[in-house]
């Protein structure tokens, strides 16, 4: 079993296969530290949540599209479709493992899936990382592009960072290089303060960041597919964060 496998298996066989309690007793470790906000800590946090969630939600197709592997990290971008397309979820999960490669803490950001501005479903696109070797260059520049357009806001350097006919698949992004800068000026990004955490296989890298719009924070996963050092490729979901007193847990960092 691969600590890829423990993430999947959990997303799989616990919630779409409906067997909670066996895929806890197989793919988590001895703690399992939780931030997804509606959840309690531990396996008892994720049986009290998930099983109502089977019983209300008895048509679960849920596809867990893309991953990356890094460390002791997995990341998930998942669709989900409940009851015969009553509610439709794109969910992005980051997982921690520990040394005999069972889950130990998780975090997530999840949102409607819903049309984009680009035409290119938010789902959509490559399904596995390629270019094994460009790992480190590639996480590199997606820190760099981070650090200096997103949380500083240096807008002249985007065509260092993104081709101009990048791939997009945001619900508050255009196509193209343009969108992007579109964007940018209008606040619809928002204001990138941290990024928490940055994990990348081969062409495929994904952060995790707190964001300020709209008046308020969001959780944000942001994953990016890069080629030749520029960003061809680019996914999101985001979720505003509630007040600490909805918080079942520590929150969303």
């Amino acid at each position: 079993m691969s600590r890829r496998e423990s993430a999947m298996g959990l997303y799989m066989e616990g919630i779409r296969d409906g067997r909670p309690r066996e895929a806890l007793d197989r793919y988590v470790g001895s703690r399992y530290t939780q931030h997804s906000t509606g959840v309690g800590n531990g396996k008892e946090g994720f049986i009290e949540f998930f099983l109502p969630f089977i019983e209300r939600t008895p048509k679960r197709d849920i596809r867990v599209l893309r991953t990356i592997e890094d460390g002791r990290f997995v990341f998930c971008h998942v669709f989900q479709s409940l009851n015969d397309g009553a509610a439709e979820w794109v969910t992005m999960d980051l997982f921690d493992t520990d040394e005999d490669l069972k889950i130990v803490e998780h975090w997530d950001v999840i949102c409607a899936h819903e049309p984009t501005p680009s035409g290119a479903g938010m789902t959509a696109g490559p399904d596995r990382p390629r270019n094994l070797v460009e790992t480190d260059s590639n996480k590199a520049r997606i820190k760099e592009f981070t650090k200096r357009l997103l949380i500083e806001g240096g807008r002249d350097e985007l065509p260092d960072f993104v081709a101009q006919e990048t791939i997009e698949h945001s619900p508050r992004i255009e196509a193209g290089a343009s969108g992007w800068r579109t964007a940018l000026r209008s606040g619809a990004i928002g204001d990138y303060d941290m990024l928490f955490k940055l994990i990348g296989e081969g062409d495929l890298v994904a952060t995790y960041s707190r964001v300020h719009r709209g008046g308020h924070d969001h959780a944000v996963f942001d994953l990016y597919r890069l080629a030749n050092g520029l960003i061809v490729e680019h996914w999101d979901v985001s979720e505003e964060i509630g007040p600490r007193e909805s918080w079942n847990n520590s929150g969303k960092f």
